[in-house]
């Protein structure tokens, strides 16, 4: 019988973020990012609380059936709930992905890249993923930028499992090993 390990203990911490497995106190801002149409445009769309506790849900249920999911992003200096990141490869997925979002008031603040950062580490010491990507609208010029300062590239046009095999996407990505080389050099 083989078992995986429970992460669901894991937290990472950075400069100025705690990531840790999403709780059910988080549930009132990630809803109401959820709920934020330009902040969600990427992620699924705009949600109602309901759907949103469902996706919320799912991403606690790959924790326990992977070892692995988006943590929630709580901001050292506030204790605030400031956004999701992390490894993410549901059902039919295009490949293993790290993705990120930040509720919109703390956009250009960094916190994406500082997060990612330590989920492509993450995913590469601890998961042991040999190439990771980002699953990219065409028109999300941000997470393309940020994507590139990750050192990913656009790989080209990808598809999506239902139900949204409707929306465009370009798949960015590296291997383990060219991300492994960047934080060398850096």
């Amino acid at each position: 019988m083989s078992r995986t390990t429970s992460r669901l203990d894991t937290v990472i911490e950075t400069e100025r973020l705690i990531l840790r497995v999403p709780r059910q106190e988080d549930f009132g801002a990630w809803s109401a990012y959820m709920a934020d149409e330009e902040a969600a445009r990427y992620i699924g769309g705009q949600m109602q609380a309901p759907v949103a506790w469902r996706g919320m849900a799912t991403i606690v249920g790959s924790w326990a059936l992977k070892g692995y999911a988006m943590f929630s992003l709580i901001e050292k200096s506030t204790g605030e709930w400031v956004g999701r990141a992390g490894p993410w490869a549901p059902e039919g997925w295009p490949g293993l992905e790290v993705g990120w979002g930040i509720v919109r008031s703390r956009w250009g603040q960094g916190l994406a890249l500082e997060a990612s950062i330590a989920c492509m580490d993450f995913a590469v010491n601890e998961l042991g993923w040999t190439d990771i990507i980002h699953c990219i609208d065409p028109s999300n010029f941000n997470s393309q930028r940020l994507a590139k300062r990750l050192g990913s590239v656009n790989r080209g046009p990808g598809r999506m499992p239902p139900p949204f095999d409707d929306k465009p996407i370009d798949i960015w990505g590296q291997t383990a090993a060219q991300w492994k080389a960047r934080r060398a050099s850096a």
